[in-house]
């Protein structure tokens, strides 16, 4: 696996909190030492008890009193309980994944106060209770990874007060609505990749939110406009490959001044504005963590002039240099863009 693609990967669990890394490597050495496969692993420290239950073992009809960390995956559970986590007022960390959830109680969370993180990746959610979250203002983290949204209403995260990582990827939303983010003043990471957005709602990043990562790779989004991204000057990493891009205004990145990453690869693009590239990379900002315009059909002519020169500045930072290649015209198709910028 490329550099570039680990980073990709590896930029989607840096926003994790260090206490589930360390919880996860306890556990980890549970598993090691476990004599009873049919049994939950139950692991004590000084925040209390860490349980982790997957198949063969059996679910337990009661968890600690204390425990503050709980992972419930790959049980096929359809439904839970309304008062599952009734008795663990304690609890921080909630993983559910690789269930079948179909649909959650609206008071399922009512106790458990103090929860930070929620994963329910890989559910068949379809639709959230509003009300979900009315006691879930210490929640940090929502993951709702691949499961089966088409819609979003912004009722359902209602209470989320302290959000900063929420996690929508892989799901069939097609559109979302107004105001989602309005009131999300702690929020840093935002995952809609791989879905099914044609568009974003009109001032979709206004509002408090100041974010570090966006993700929207693997949508169908087609142009990206001059006020998209004005709002949110502290984006880090921008990740906006394989949709159907074929235009990019020319004031797009526009006060986008930390920017370290970018990744438009595999989308439509043949051309780019003359300014595109002036509040990116070099001299303005130095792009640390490099960018890909690879997979595009691009018309290698003297339209592309600025981008040559950008290219040239910056060409240590890009990767896939030698897939990101003119399309056009015949003298030029399938010479690299480099090629092409370095030709007089």
């Amino acid at each position: 696996m490329s550099s570039w693609r680990q980073e990709r990967n590896q930029s989607r669990s840096r926003g994790l909190d260090p206490q589930l890394s360390r919880t996860l490597f306890l556990l980890l050495l549970c598993v090691a030492s476990n004599p009873n496969p049919d049994a939950c692993l139950v692991a004590q420290s000084g925040n209390g008890s860490s349980v982790s239950c997957h198949p063969p073992a059996t679910l337990l009809h009661h968890f600690p009193a204390d425990t503050f960390y709980l992972v419930v995956e790959f049980f096929n559970l359809t439904q839970l309980p309304a008062n599952a986590l009734q008795g663990m007022s304690n609890l921080q960390e909630l993983h559910l994944s690789s269930n079948r959830l179909e649909n959650l109680s609206a008071g399922f969370l009512q106790p458990v106060p103090h929860l930070k993180v929620l994963d329910l990746t890989r559910n068949a959610l379809a639709r959230l209770p509003p009300g979900l979250f009315q006691a879930s203002a210490a929640l940090h983290t929502l993951v709702l990874k691949e499961n089966r949204l088409d819609v979003l209403e912004t009722s359902w995260l209602s209470g989320l007060k302290a959000l900063g990582h929420l996690d929508l990827s892989g799901n069939h939303l097609r559109t979302l609505p107004p105001g989602l983010l309005a009131n999300f003043s702690d929020l840093r990471i935002l995952d809609l990749g791989n879905n099914q957005l044609e568009t974003l709602p009109p001032g979709f990043l206004k509002g408090p939110l100041r974010l570090d990562r966006l993700h929207l790779e693997g949508n169908r989004l087609r142009a990206l406009g001059e006020d998209l991204l004005l709002p949110q000057p502290d984006l880090r990493y921008l990740f906006l490959s394989d949709n159907k891009l074929d235009a990019v205004a020319a004031g797009a990145f526009r006060g986008l001044r930390q920017l370290d990453m970018l990744d438009l690869s595999n989308n439509s693009l043949t051309s780019v504005p003359e300014g595109l590239w002036v509040s990116v990379g070099q001299p303005a900002r130095d792009m640390v963590d490099g960018f890909d315009l690879s997979g595009n059909p691009w018309v290698c002519d003297r339209k592309l002039g600025d981008l040559y020169k950008w290219l040239v500045a910056n060409k240590d930072k890009m990767f896939f240099r030698n897939s990101t290649r003119c399309a056009g015209p015949e003298a030029w198709k399938g010479q690299t863009l480099l090629a092409a910028a370095g030709s007089p």
